[in-house]
């Protein structure tokens, strides 16, 4: 697989694909293009971290940036340190969910957001085209050390108005976390005790060596489901390497489904603060639902977190995020965060005296399946295939903002181009595994 180029960032196997040279090129791209000024620089945990940062402060200084270093801090945290320090951007270190051989540069504003398609391009440009802004040595940057980046952002988490750690202390929870080993291990026991919560930790050395596939989905979580079941845990939660998904296991050592970290906190926020929410395409129909249990719309966006967070901003919706543990509450910044989620939920189960499993019972419950079609299978290239199922399909809800997704009374179904493989996504839901299985393969049978 070769460099995966994309208007947030690159990433690759660190030696093969991710080596000093692009590291250098697109980390001197982005410093051009923001023209100096401060850049926020923080890394998850990878063996590989170490090397990436050198190179990037140093480019950074290069082309006459301040570099503020924070060191191992989950990504939401470098988000929040760009907001602090007024700084230019933020470059965070980290290949988010992906094993441990690979790396990543992911790039923010100056709103601590990610870069939108127009700013990614621009970076782009400048990469390909080598016209670096280089300073001569009386010019160059500096470099900033701040150390209590973690400890701001759990304080800015506390003083949120509709979190209070007395009520969270007095429930007297016990919590597992399984931090892989990554960026959240220190940042998410740090705020559970702030929180007055008793931390069981596993896997929370931010060594960088991975006990399991990163990725916090049900088939890599069997141990922390049977430690917290097996040691009377009220919760446990996972994140991935850089802190910004968040999983959640009940009482009882089942998961709650990573579709349904987004749903508990939409539920909790409106309740407190009620407005409109935001989604991508591809999450559970479970966010409109209680989206309109409390009253309020659901609004759509592309797959992608940036684009999650303009249609939050355009509609003013008072918390959104992504079916894949993604929580972001604009009241702390533009982006996904576990450390806000975690405490969001520990404050929804305090003030309702509810237990997890009891709790994700109420929920709307719905079933999705994940699948690849492979477009050699069906003789026909990916927009014609899009073109075809939004035309046969014409009569039902139609959505052809991301690829197509039919909405059906039953459930839906969205099919998506893939950007790096000769394949089309489809993810459908149902109220069942079987149902969500039988829309998809009523639209395939279709097409076919």
């Amino acid at each position: 697989m070769a460099l995966m180029i994309s208007v947030s960032g690159i990433r690759g196997i660190f030696g093969s694909h991710l080596t000093p040279e692009n590291i250098i090129r697109f980390t001197a791209a982005y410093g051009t293009w923001l023209d100096g000024g401060t850049v926020v620089v923080g890394r998850d945990s990878r063996v590989t971290g170490q090397i990436c940062e050198d190179l990037v402060c140093a480019t950074l200084q290069s082309v006459g940036c301040d570099v503020i270093k924070t060191g191992i801090v989950p990504t939401p945290t470098v988000a929040m340190g760009v907001l602090k320090h007024a700084a230019q951007g933020g470059l965070i270190i980290t290949a988010s969910h992906n094993p441990a051989q690979w790396n990543a540069l992911k790039m923010l504003n100056e709103k601590s957001e990610f870069l939108d398609p127009e700013q990614g391009k621009k970076v782009i440009e400048i990469a390909e085209n080598g016209e670096f802004n280089y300073k001569p040595y009386d010019q160059i940057g500096r470099i900033i050390t701040d150390t209590e980046l973690i400890d701001s952002h759990i304080q800015k988490i506390l003083a949120l108005p509709y979190i209070d750690s007395e009520t969270i202390k007095k429930s007297k929870f016990t919590v597992a976390v399984d931090a892989v080993n990554g960026a959240g291990s220190e940042a998410l026991p740090q705020l559970l005790e702030a929180l007055g919560v008793s931390v069981h930790k596993l896997h929370c050395e931010p060594t960088g060596i991975f006990p399991h596939n990163p990725e916090p989905l049900p088939e890599h979580l069997e141990e922390i489901c049977n430690f917290v079941r097996d040691n009377d845990c009220d919760l446990g939660v996972v994140t991935d390497p850089d802190g910004d998904r968040l999983a959640l296991v009940d009482e009882n050592g089942k998961l709650f489904g990573e579709e349904y970290t987004q749903v508990a906190a939409f539920d909790f926020m409106l309740e407190k603060n009620p407005g409109d929410t935001a989604t991508n395409l591809s999450s559970s129909r479970a966010a409109d639902d209680i989206s309109e249990k409390h009253g309020q719309t659901c609004h759509r966006a592309s797959v992608g977190e940036i684009n999650v967070v303009k249609v939050m901003q355009e509609k003013e919706a008072v918390i959104s995020g992504e079916g894949n543990g993604g929580v972001i509450n604009p009241d702390l910044h533009a982006g996904r965060d576990a450390l806000v989620g975690t405490a969001m939920i520990l404050q929804l189960l305090a003030e309702r005296k509810i237990k997890a499993s009891a709790y994700r019972d109420s929920l709307p419950d719905y079933k999705m399946v994940k699948q690849k079609i492979q477009l050699s299978d069906l003789g026909m290239d990916a927009d014609e295939l899009l073109e075809k199922v939004a035309e046969t399909f014409k009569n039902e809800e139609v959505n052809t903002l991301d690829g197509v997704k039919i909405d059906f009374s039953e459930g839906w179904v969205h099919f998506r181009k893939s950007n790096t493989e000769p394949i089309v996504r489809v993810y459908s839901e149902g109220k069942s595994e079987e149902d969500a299985r039988s829309l998809a393969d009523k639209v395939l049978d279709v097409i076919r």
